[in-house]
């Protein structure tokens, strides 16, 4: 199997404000409550993927609608935007700023995948080095219960404060995003082991245990093949370079394996399209839905002159490759490599940001759908288990 290695994706990127913007006066309660209710047009208009739900449109609630009514300033305009987002129960979207205690970001700050399996909920994947991994928590345990409440009950409490009912996609979403926690205080969770044992952990959250300074990428040789690691640094400016050091030290016609495990925060198009030759298939409903006209493209990298690897390229992955690392896995499948590992995280589409009309916050959305070249969609692409 030959492959060669250079790149793709597309992630959009938070515009910094002009100094007009900055300069501009307070929006008045009236304009802050008239983006809050912008809202719901803003998602059904430009979110992608609303065939995921069964009218075709953004899940609203009359909470929902009242909340966005109340709406009076910056602060109260910046929560319900948050719980806005989350009744969409897709990870891949999500709002330009945060609170201290906003709900911890899924795959980006979290160490645990949950799903829900028959009665109880299932921890199918632990994040490698990380304080659940540390603690001893292993795929395959079941999270029993997210301080002292039942998972399921907090699953659903989660939803009821949106008036939303936790079917489909929503229960393990909701699952993963409270065992994430709250960004400002340790995690409280109930383990059950194989052997039917419990455990109740105290857990630091990702946001006060993220890991010290790394380099972007780490190498190393193993049973006679290249490895290269990527250390969350898909958006790394220095990532390139360091590539290229890492890469010198291929042999010719050597294996080079490249571990994409731990992306989960994604990255940019400018540092992808560095490393690996790509293609893949964008398609922007946005553009039917106001013209009437489908639009479709293949965008297709080129390889940096001289940086081009002739041999046998195995890719890793699992649930902390996201977002650009996903557009990785699925741009070299189609070249040939190996992609193995776990499922990957399943993030949608490519985000656009979405700037209110009044008070300039951003709300990150899927706005694109993405697809490997044979016209399966990303999110549905599934490597080969190891």
């Amino acid at each position: 199997m030959r492959a060669f290695l250079t790149l793709l994706l597309v992630l959009g990127c938070a515009a910094s404000p002009t100094h007009a913007q900055a300069q501009r006066a307070e929006p008045t309660a009236a304009a802050f409550r008239e983006d809050a209710l912008s809202i719901e047009g803003l998602i059904n208009s430009q979110y992608a993927y609303l065939d995921r739900f069964p009218n075709g449109a953004m899940p609203m609630s009359d909470a929902m609608r009242a909340e966005a009514g109340a709406v009076s300033d910056r602060r109260t305009l910046l929560r319900y935007a948050e719980r806005a987002v989350f009744a969409l129960a897709d990870h891949h979207a999500i709002t330009g700023g945060s609170f201290a205690d906003s709900w911890g970001l899924v795959p980006s700050y979290s160490d645990l995948w949950i799903e829900p399996e028959g009665d109880g909920w299932r921890i199918t994947a632990v994040r490698q080095g990380s304080p659940a991994a540390g603690a001893g928590v292993r795929a395959g345990d079941g999270l029993i219960a997210i301080a002292g409440t039942s998972t399921t009950e907090a699953v659903v409490a989660f939803w009821a404060d949106l008036g939303l009912e936790p079917t489909g996609d929503r229960a393990g979403y909701a699952a993963r995003v409270l065992a994430a926690g709250r960004r400002d205080r340790p995690r409280d969770l109930t383990i059950r082991d194989a052997s039917g044992a419990e455990r109740r952990l105290t857990l630091p959250n990702l946001y006060a245990a993220a890991p010290g300074e790394r380099p972007p990428v780490s190498a190393r040789q193993a049973d006679g093949a290249l490895v290269i690691r990527f250390n969350d640094s898909l958006g790394d400016s220095d990532t390139v370079e360091a590539f290229d050091v890492a890469m010198a030290a291929a042999r010719s016609g050597q294996p080079i394996v490249l571990d994409l495990t731990d992306t989960a925060s994604g990255g940019n198009t400018v540092v992808a399209r560095a490393i690996m030759g790509a293609y893949q298939i964008h398609n922007l409903p946005a553009e039917e839905r106001r013209s009437g006209g489908p639009r479709q493209w293949i965008e297709q990298a080129l390889p940096r002159p001289g940086k081009r690897h002739y041999g046998s390229v195995t890719v890793r992955v699992g649930r902390w490759t996201g977002s650009m690392g996903e557009g990785l896995a699925i741009g070299l499948d189609a070249l040939g490599a190996d992609v193995v590992g776990d499922p990957m995280a399943g993030l949608l589409g490519a985000i656009y940001d979405h700037r209110l009309e009044h008070s300039g916050m951003v709300i990150k959305l899927p706005t694109e759908r993405l697809y490997a070249v044979d016209g399966t969609p990303r999110e549905a692409f599934r490597p080969r288990a190891e």
